[in-house]
């Protein structure tokens, strides 16, 4: 039986990962290596050459696109419908079909649904009516939250203990007992408790598991480095018995810690599976040389690795392109410039990817291809002013602005939570068509003729006087004064605040740059009132402007989203300390390496070029920040990096003037500088000018300071002093 076909079309490596007769095999596979050849490779070579029937293979995946793809490809090396029996799907996807066959064993009737996350919240919102808890200081997603989580690392309420009485956790676990309580009743599990029960079916039923111990012979797993606690504790029942089982993953693409993923899972493997062989993919297809040895120098800065370097037999390609910006609004007009030029080298527009780490990040970038009619999609998420934290602010002010608007009220007279409930809110539909009024007049009638019960109508006139309030307060405002006091009375931000965890963070992130876009924007009609005139832009940028699903399209999106993915080339936005690595990551270790497992992963997803940026000076989250260059780009060599010019060179000494800042109250003042002359910088401390470029209002001066080396300033934003 010819079976060369299985192996002539790889490298050495890539042979000895399908070929490997170790009971464990762990196939470090680097960016762009070919891991998913790998895997489906190893599956044709445990058929057709060791003799595995596909009835006894397992093999496991993420996402359930990636199991129709192993599925169809592993058809088409075997030649026909050659996989049936196999066991290939996603970790939720299989234990729920170990589940419907083991359903009553499980503790389940036959007929048991599952409930989505939307469910899920709407289950947990009448457990927390039906114990009396206020939404508004236990908002239901924070139970989400919390029973997911530890239904993640494999625990169910009993296994919580609350020793030191703290009243938050009590009240979790009262939650979390009575949610078990009420899903048991009603046969339903949510998506955690698959995992979870698939495990305890194995762990409580003993027969079952050696059956399957029995019938699979072969465990295969992809994506090894985001499994969790659960999902490890489940492989790892299953193989107890010394079942041989492949790992593919790469511990340096380990990006996904803050929703439960265990980076020690894989670094554990070979020390958990006896007979354990390592193979390591570093052959990449994907990049050029310049890019991969970026990469290699940055992750290098991890101390927790097991070790690779990626390298390719292709050329090196263009250098790294650095850009300094002086602020957001300079990097989107850079990015978009870039993507022009790119466009006229016959790039097509879905071959750019603009990755950057805060959501918030999109919405200057969105506003500048906006401009230059550019379609643009964000994937796996929405435009700023789709976000359903921005389109709740947005209303508040819409009725500030209009009290009839009949729209924005119904989204938000009860968000967040303030005990205007649905009877009421039809109530108010009901009397608003009886007597052709708005919801808002009808209200204010309702109350008058109190027409509801008193704890209603309280709450209802309470909605109303916040407006009325925010709308006096409002008049003396300044457009961004205007934002963030709405923002701040409507109780938004703690609201999802107590939604934890990333989500919540970006809500909250989200909510403070729309302070940041109001404080920018500038009325094209200099009558026109300001908040009016900004809620109309933010419903026209809202529009129509994101590309459809098939149009050729520039893809923005976070660095998370952009996982699995790659394009020829790539802008990587905000390279700066605090926003990437991100502030929070600071002084934690563990976090600050995961940060820069993030970098990783951005750099490598670019084919042919790779662009970054980062702005001297930055307006985010509704406040200004200045913040050096990110430690990533600083620990990728010199040699590899080509800094970014604007045109035309300033040979004489130019003059700025002094912009003030908040804390110093500088009056504005004209002053000379020369190269070689010292100058002083009230962040970035002392320095040395040591180049001019620019004309006018965007002329900049480089400075060499002492502890922050080489910078661009444009002097009319610099805050230089003379020395």
């Amino acid at each position: 039986m010819d079976v060369s076909y299985i192996l002539d079309d790889l490298n050495d490596a890539q042979r000895d990962a399908v070929t490997a007769d170790s009971t464990g095999t762990l196939v470090l596979a680097g960016a762009g290596s070919g891991k998913t050849r790998v895997l489906v490779h190893r599956i044709a070579w445990k058929i057709k050459v060791e003799g595995l029937s596909t009835y006894s293979i397992l093999a496991v995946t993420f996402t359930n696109k990636a199991a129709r793809e192993m599925r169809g490809r592993i058809e088409a090396l075997l030649g026909g419908n050659l996989n049936h029996g196999m066991w290939v799907g996603t970790f939720h996807g299989l234990a729920h079909r170990l589940l419907k066959a083991h359903a009553r064993e499980a503790g389940l009737p036959d007929n048991f649904q599952i409930l989505d996350s939307d469910d899920q919240l709407r289950q947990l919102k009448r457990i927390h009516r039906e114990l009396e808890l206020d939404d508004a200081r236990w908002p239901p997603r924070q139970s989400q939250y919390f029973i997911n989580g530890h239904k993640d690392e494999g625990r169910r309420s009993a296994h919580i203990d609350d020793f030191g009485g703290d009243h938050h956790l009590s009240t979790m676990l009262k939650v979390y007992r009575r949610y078990e309580e009420v899903c048991q009743q009603q046969g339903v599990i949510d998506f955690a408790e698959l995992l979870l029960r698939a495990l305890e079916l194995w762990r409580d039923n003993p027969a079952i598991l050696d059956h399957y111990q029995q019938r699979f012979k072969h465990v295969l797993v992809d994506e090894f480095q985001d499994t969790n606690a659960v999902q490890y504790a489940w492989l790892r029942l299953l193989t107890s018995k010394g079942m041989a089982m492949t790992a593919v993953g790469d511990d340096d693409q380990s990006i996904y810690g803050w929703r439960g993923a265990r980076i020690e899972n894989i670094q554990q493997f070979s020390k958990d599976i006896n007979n354990t062989q390592i193979v390591r993919l570093e052959q990449n297809y994907r990049s050029t040389g310049t890019i991969l040895k970026a990469a290699n120098a940055l992750i290098a800065n991890n101390s927790q690795r097991l070790g690779k370097e990626l390298w390719t037999k292709g050329n090196d390609g263009d250098k790294i392109a650095l850009f300094a910006a002086f602020n957001e609004q300079d990097e989107a007009r850079f990015v978009t410039d870039r993507i022009s030029d790119l466009l006229r080298d016959d790039y097509r527009r879905s071959d750019i990817g603009v990755l950057y780490r805060s959501n918030a990040q999109s919405r200057v970038l969105e506003e500048f291809l906006i401009r230059a009619g550019t379609p643009y999609r964000i994937y796996g998420g929405q435009r700023f002013y789709d976000r359903l934290e921005i389109k709740n602010a947005l209303a508040y002010l819409r009725i500030v602005a209009l009290r009839d608007d009949d729209t924005a009220i119904e989204r938000v007279i009860n968000t967040p939570t303030r005990g205007i409930g649905n009877r009421t809110v039809e109530t108010l539909r009901e009397y608003a068509r009886q007597h052709q009024l708005s919801l808002w007049r009808s209200a204010i009638a309702i109350i008058e003729n109190g027409l509801l019960p008193a704890r209603a109508g309280n709450a209802l006139r309470s909605f109303l006087s916040l407006i009325e309030e925010l709308a006096a307060q409002c008049q003396d405002l300044t457009l961004d004064e205007q934002v963030s006091l709405t923002i701040d009375r409507s109780g938004l931000i703690p609201f999802h605040e107590k939604e934890k965890g990333e989500k919540a963070q970006a809500r909250i992130e989200n909510l403070q740059e729309l302070i940041t876009a109001a404080r920018s924007y500038t009325p094209e009609d200099e009558d026109a009132e300001p908040l009016r005139a900004f809620l109309d832009q933010a419903a026209l940028d809202a529009g129509d402007q994101q590309a459809d699903e098939h149009e050729d399209s520039v893809q923005l999106m976070t660095l998370h989203s952009a996982k699995g993915l790659e394009f020829p080339a790539v802008f990587i936005v905000g390279t700066e300390e605090n926003l990437f690595p991100h502030k929070m990551s600071m002084e934690d270790p563990e976090r600050l390496e995961e940060e820069r497992r993030l970098a990783y992963v951005g750099i490598t997803r670019a084919e042919q070029k790779l662009y970054l940026s980062y702005a001297e000076s930055r307006r985010l989250h509704g406040q200004e920040s200045f913040n050096s260059l990110s430690r990533f780009v600083r620990e990728i060599p010199n040699e590899l990096i080509d800094e970014v010019r604007i045109n035309n060179t300033v040979t004489r000494p130019s003059s700025y003037a002094q912009s003030t800042t908040n804390s110093q109250q500088a009056e504005a003042a004209s002053i000379g500088f020369g190269l070689g002359q010292q100058v002083l910088h009230s962040i970035f401390g002392a320095g040395t000018v040591i180049s001019f470029e620019g004309q006018g209002a965007s002329a900049r001066v480089q400075v060499n300071f002492e502890d922050e080396g080489n910078k661009w300033l444009v002097l009319q934003y610099a805050n230089l002093q003379v020395l």
